[in-house]
C-alpha cells in the first residue's frame, strides 16, 4: 500500500481512538513503572532513529516540530502521550501504540519534558553508575 492510502486507512480510526483516549485518559500520575534498561535502550533507539527522522536528529525540529523541553513546556502531558500512541491524522505522525505501552509513552514524554531524552546505547550495555 502506498503512504497516502495507508494514511487514509487509519485516519478515521485514529481520530476516534485519539478522542476516546483524550476524553477518558486519567490524569498522569508521576509514579509510573520505569521501563527495564533494555527497553529504555530500545525506546532511545526509536527516538533517535524513527522520531529523529522527522523531528530532527537533535530533536530540534524538521518535518515535525521540535521535541525539546522548551517546545514541550506548557503542553498537556496526556495529549502528548495520546499523540505518541495514536499519531496525528492528516500528518506524517504515525501511531506508536502497536509498539509501546501507555506507561512507556508517558515515561518517554516525561524524559523529553525534563530535557533528558533516553541515551542511545547498545541494548546489552550496563547502565552508567
Amino acid at each position: 500500500m502506498d503512504p497516502v492510502t495507508l494514511t487514509r486507512a487509519w485516519r478515521g480510526a485514529t481520530v476516534n481512538m485519539l478522542a476516546a483516549a483524550l476524553l477518558s485518559a486519567p490524569a498522569m500520575a508521576p509514579a509510573q513503572p520505569t521501563p527495564t534498561h533494555a527497553r529504555q535502550a530500545q525506546l532511545g533507539h526509536w527516538l533517535r532513529d524513527d522520531c529523529g527522522a522527522c523531528h530532527g536528529m537533535t530533536l530540534r525540529g524538521g518535518l515535525g516540530p521540535p521535541l525539546t523541553r522548551e517546545a514541550l513546556a506548557g503542553k498537556p502531558p496526556e495529549s502528548l502521550v495520546a499523540t505518541v500512541l495514536y499519531g496525528r491524522p492528516g500528518t506524517a505522525m504515525p501511531p506508536w501504540h502497536p509498539f509501546m505501552t501507555q506507561d512507556e509513552a508517558q515515561w518517554l514524554i516525561e524524559r523529553l519534558r525534563a530535557g533528558d531524552p533516553p541515551a542511545v546505547m547498545p541494548v546489552n550495555a550496563a547502565p552508567a553508575r
